[in-house]
């Protein structure tokens, strides 16, 4: 699945463009960005996290999966027969997932902003951003994430690269990403 995030002027309604392998393609709408500027957008943030985490039950595995959601309008390609119906049972299964998708998106994005965060600080903010999960007596291990400092602060790297990429896009331009990303190659022998 290819998605793409367009630089909007600011205060305009967001949404990322989205071709699933299916070949139907979707404007995913987010909201009005109330910080303007350089700030990512919500969806860019989930996908970096997401995909950085190898999260298989988030919003962005969902949509290729074949979820339609109330934010998602197709402009573009075949749909399957029935989507909103064929889509509701994987919409309830991924429903419990959401919250620690949106939880681990705030906890990268909380050590994003700090300098060279040590293990113990990715740990504390883990025990504090994900304490209202059912699991959270469990904090070192969630679904099917291990919370691997190391991980999160790779997570934290990627989503500062990005945001870099994001403040010096023009209005018209885009960043552009695979879902899930596109295995790397070894080296040619």
């Amino acid at each position: 699945m290819r998605v793409s995030f367009p630089r909007l002027p600011d205060h305009q309604r967001g949404y990322a463009l989205v071709e699933r392998d299916d070949g139907v393609r979707y404007r995913l709408y987010g909201g009005a960005d109330p910080f303007p500027g350089s700030q990512l957008p919500h969806d860019l943030r989930h996908l970096i996290v997401e995909r950085e985490l190898g999260l298989t039950d988030g919003v962005w595995a969902g949509i290729a999966a074949g979820a339609v959601n109330a934010g998602l309008r197709c402009v573009g390609g075949r749909r399957p027969p029935r989507p909103d119906q064929r889509s509701q049972p994987l919409i309830r299964a991924l429903r419990p997932h959401g919250l620690r998708a949106e939880l681990l998106a705030g906890l990268v994005e909380s050590v994003a902003v700090l300098d060279n965060p040590s293990a113990a600080q990715i740990r504390r903010l883990a025990a504090t951003k994900l304490a209202v999960l059912p699991d959270a007596e469990d904090v070192g291990y969630v679904g099917d994430v291990g919370l691997d400092p190391a991980a999160i602060a790779a997570a934290a790297t990627a989503m500062q690269v990005e945001a870099s990429r994001w403040a010096r896009l023009r209005v018209g331009e885009e960043l552009s990403y695979q879902w899930p990303r596109e295995p790397r190659r070894g080296p040619v022998a």
